[in-house]
């Protein structure tokens, strides 16, 4: 990584500003809005604008590139297992970097215990479906849980204080706090090795701060904001960002299920990889909502004492037995 001190024009007192507005390398001041490091730094707009500039000269993001050099980068993004062989089957091989990956569902559908298996999962070497690297958990309503973690690592033949030594956890208490928590990780992923950020949930405090149609519009302005610098976080570092969301019932479906993921246009649009997460007779199905490169297709896991796992033949048939006729069940 090339640090903002390489920056044409940079002197140790503008280096300074930079890094203690949370600009740690030459990658986060290329791709940073302008109007986003003016309020940060405090500095002049025309030194801002040459600082950016040169930053993105480094960086080449001026200059037009070939869909064949795009082919060789995306060449660089890898795959975290699930540690469910379906739901990698139907990812393509596990969460992808470089990319966003949301999962919505309602309460109790197992979005939170996927998050907590990948945050154990992200120190695994890559050979055994790892990232090499550490996780960051970002959690707006106190999800987590360290001896759930401990549990998981455990039954899966893993050192569980390892496991936990590997996650760096904040509690978000408020929209402001998690926006803030986000923007100030790009030291941290350098110097920790992060390859993995999870947000549970993405949209739970805003819901909660901004009610009425007429904080509407605030509202998803600073969601907007929120999602592009986790998907700048994710391109620029090649880390996985992975967060999870509510559901909320549209009164006007009067057939197959009234729930729909909830932030509206905003989220639709913004994540890159969209499953949602649903009960079925005592298991769980991921369906893919929406992606640039994976068909719609579903996968079938279970909760267990290891996270989560594939539901073997015999429960699939015992399913499929209950959903025909549900006074089997």
């Amino acid at each position: 990584m090339l640090e903002v001190d390489e920056i044409d024009g940079v002197g140790p007192a503008i280096a300074t500003k930079l890094l203690q507005a949370g600009y740690s390398t030459v990658q986060a001041v290329a791709s940073a809005p302008l109007k986003e490091l003016l309020e940060k730094t405090k500095l002049g707009d025309e030194a801002a604008k040459k600082i950016v500039r040169a930053a993105r000269v480094m960086m080449h993001y001026d200059q037009l590139t070939t869909g064949l050099d795009i082919y060789q980068r995306r060449k660089e993004a890898e795959k975290l297992t699930t540690g469910v062989k379906a739901l990698d089957a139907i990812l393509q091989g596990g969460i992808e970097t470089q990319s966003m990956t949301e999962l919505c569902g309602e309460y109790a559908t197992g979005k939170s215990q996927v998050c907590l298996l990948l945050s154990v999962m992200a120190h695994l070497p890559r050979e055994k479906g790892g990232l090499g690297g550490k996780a960051v958990f970002i959690d707006t309503e106190g999800t987590f849980r360290p001896e759930r973690v401990y549990q998981i690592a455990q039954q899966r033949g893993l050192d569980p204080e390892a496991a936990l030594s590997n996650i760096y956890y904040a509690r978000a208490m408020t929209s402001d706090h998690q926006t803030n928590l986000v923007e100030t990780l790009g030291d941290l992923v350098v110097k920790e090795n992060v390859r993995l950020v999870i947000v549970d949930s993405i949209i739970s405090h805003f819901r909660s701060e901004y009610l009425g149609r007429e904080c509407l519009s605030e509202r998803q302005q600073k969601l907007n904001r929120h999602l592009h610098m986790l998907l700048r976080l994710a391109e620029m570092y090649n880390l996985a960002v992975v967060l999870t969301n509510q559901t909320q019932a549209n009164p006007q479906a009067f057939f197959g299920d009234p729930n729909r993921p909830a932030g509206g246009n905003v989220l639709s649009h913004g994540t890159t990889h969209r499953l949602y997460l649903r009960k079925r007779a005592g298991a769980r199905v991921a369906t893919i909502m929406d992606s640039p490169s994976l068909p719609p297709n579903e996968a079938m896991f279970q909760i267990t004492t290891k996270g989560i796992e594939d539901v073997d033949e015999t429960q699939r048939k015992r399913i499929k037995a209950t959903e025909a006729d549900p006074e089997q069940d």
